[in-house]
């Protein structure tokens, strides 16, 4: 299993501690790094910066948001990180959800959540691949557009810049057994948000039967510490956010997958609180037990003995969301 830092959301000047968490994870011995966006910092521009004060590891974004940006757009930006990096990146790709997608981006949510997928992927292929002008007669992503607001003068095009890697890996975040399988089949890897190493069942029969090579790199908050409730508190913190505030009442994609992995009256008490503006209340309410499942707390013992767990299961890349050097040093011990 390989072990990946998980740097999540940036919102600080250039000189904080992503790029030295990303020097240290290197020197350890991590894989590869990650950056995410949400609506503040895009995910390519550090990403960038780590870049240049990295030599070997790994680059990826979990996730880049397929509303943010064209498919053409993000191959644009994957493949020019991709030469300058040497070819060290790994394009994650999520959807989002309803509240982000139109309150933010300004775009319609897709009716068809897998549809407006796939067609995002295959676009992104062909323009690493530069095999032929891009072309799609889609739903969502038609290219050359051909709306009734068109002049009609638009034709398939190739990238003027080649490809350093034509087969450059693109990841997906999904969180519904649908889209869990499909992932399976039109991308090279899977970046789960939540993950129970005990109950892969949770995310539906495409677990069971992986393709050769695919990747499974679930984000996993990690803390060495003595007391395990005071480790808890910031994964609690997070779930608090996401189940409460990340998607609205009547359609949170994370409150569904918590409450699919068992806990569908704390799902609902969570966002009735934080949509009430009770917000410490609401990461009060989110059960130890479900935040410790998912996550790699507690003195060094109880991590070694949990990650047994981790290693037995599809997981291929774990990555590590920790801003404690003393804590990526142990990860990486254990993992040896």
């Amino acid at each position: 299993m390989r072990l990946g830092l998980a740097l999540g959301y940036w919102g600080r000047g250039p000189d904080a501690a992503h790029v030295p968490l990303a020097q240290e994870a290197e020197r350890l011995g991590y894989d590869s790094v990650w950056t995410a966006e949400s609506w503040g910092s895009d995910a390519f521009t550090p990403l960038t910066w780590i870049a240049a004060r990295t030599s070997t590891i790994k680059l990826g974004t979990a996730v880049a948001q397929m509303a943010a940006r064209s498919p053409v757009t993000t191959a644009m930006h994957a493949l020019t990180l991709d030469h300058l990096s040497g070819g060290r990146m790994t394009l994650g790709l999520g959807l989002s959800g309803p509240q982000v997608v139109e309150g933010w981006y300004g775009r319609p949510f897709p009716a068809s959540p897998l549809t407006a997928t796939r067609e995002y992927v295959d676009v992104v292929r062909q323009v690493l691949r530069r095999t032929a002008p891009v072309s799609l007669d889609g739903r969502f992503h038609p290219l050359p557009y051909r709306g009734p607001d068109g002049t009609g003068l638009g034709k398939p095009l190739k990238p003027i810049t080649h490809p350093l890697r034509p087969e450059l890996p693109v990841l997906l975040g999904a969180e519904g057994p649908r889209n869990v399988a499909q992932t399976t089949r039109i991308a090279d890897g899977w970046l789960p948000l939540y993950w129970a190493p005990d109950r892969p069942e949770v995310y539906g029969d495409a677990v069971r039967e992986l393709p050769a090579g695919f990747r499974v790199a679930p984000m996993v908050r990690v803390r060495v510490c003595d007391d395990v409730a005071e480790g808890l508190l910031p994964v609690k913190a997070m779930l608090g956010f996401y189940i409460g505030g990340m998607g609205h009442a009547s359609r949170n994609f994370h409150a569904a997958l918590m409450a699919r992995m068992g806990y569908p009256q704390a799902a609902r008490r969570v966002q009735e609180l934080f949509l009430a503006g009770r917000r410490e209340e609401a990461v009060r309410a989110v059960p130890d037990a479900f935040a410790d499942e998912i996550s790699l707390v507690g003195p060094r013992a109880r991590i070694a003995k949990r990650l047994e767990a981790w290693r037995k299961g599809p997981v291929t890349d774990l990555l590590a969301l920790s801003p404690d050097p003393c804590t990526l040093r142990v990860l990486a011990e254990l993992n040896s």
